[in-house]
């Protein structure tokens, strides 16, 4: 069992415990119905497949009906989601659907409003690892909805050097050589820094990627001229949505941002439900 149906069955289970007792004891078993699942604001839709996968659990005879597709924009009042079964079924997994649904299309929303901010700048934005416990699947796939990009899934798919590891080796450099002597030739190395004179020892180290963390723009100017093209060049530490264009034109080739995740409001998205059939 992968993580994502792990989680669709953890949330089932939190809410259902041992039954829905209004549900139960007011709608019998063979009752069949309908369900819309509608925007209540402009958003960008994203887990579409969680939701149905939701359903499927409680009826695998639903019929479920996207009207859009993951990364669609959605205006207010649009019905998103036609949905058919056991009435039982659409009543239980209302709320667990709905929070899938609302949670990863308010991150792919929030990230949208920042790509839409870039525009054609030539620049790669980034997610962190700052996701909800168990979560983090799913967050990550609704930023690249939102029309951004991973960063690293977690701590073993990519070297980032940082700056309690930098003091726990002695410097960067004894870092960097301690990395390089036990990762594959094939592994690139990212080292944060937080002034000039940490760039320069990076670039001395051989890093191949150098992440400014928490510089000014005039810091972040001057590393981009001194690195000049030999390392990739990453931002991070206190990115909003109106220093995205000052960080862009600076020539960085990263932005990282926590806020993609971690900032990002669920939308409103509401399910009737009815008696009757299509």
């Amino acid at each position: 069992m992968n993580s994502t149906e792990q989680l669709i069955e953890i949330a089932l289970q939190e809410d259902i415990g041992s039954g829905d007792i209004t549900t139960d004891n007011l709608v019998e078993p063979d009752v069949k119905g309908y369900g819309k699942i509608i925007a209540k604001e402009q958003l960008v839709i994203a887990g579409l497949d969680i939701a149905c996968r939701v359903f499927e659990h409680l009826d695998p005879r639903i019929i479920y009906r996207p009207l859009f597709a993951d990364s669609d924009r959605v205006e207010n009042g649009e019905v998103v989601v036609e949905v058919e079964g056991k009435l039982r079924g659409l009543l239980v997994g209302e709320r667990t659907a709905l929070n899938f649904l609302q949670r990863l299309s308010g991150i792919a929303t929030h990230v949208r409003s920042y790509v839409d901010t870039l525009g054609d700048r030539k620049v790669r934005l980034v997610d962190t690892r700052k996701t909800v416990p168990g979560w983090r699947k799913l967050e990550k796939y609704a930023v690249r909805i939102g029309g951004a990009y991973n960063h690293r899934m977690g701590l073993y798919d990519g070297v980032l050097i940082k700056d309690n590891h930098i003091a726990v080796c002695g410097g960067i450099k004894k870092a960097v050589k301690n990395i390089r002597s036990n990762v594959s030739h094939f592994t690139k190395i990212e080292v944060e820094v937080s002034d000039l004179d940490g760039v320069r020892e990076a670039m001395d180290s051989g890093a191949d990627i150098i992440m400014l963390d928490n510089m000014d723009i005039k810091q972040i100017k001057e590393a981009v001229e001194f690195i000049n093209g030999k390392a990739l060049v990453e931002v991070s530490g206190g990115i909003t949505r109106d220093s995205l264009n000052k960080l862009a034109d600076a020539g960085v080739d990263i932005i990282s941002s926590g806020a993609l995740t971690h900032h990002a409001k669920s939308v409103d998205l509401s399910m009737r439900i009815g008696l009757s059939a299509w």
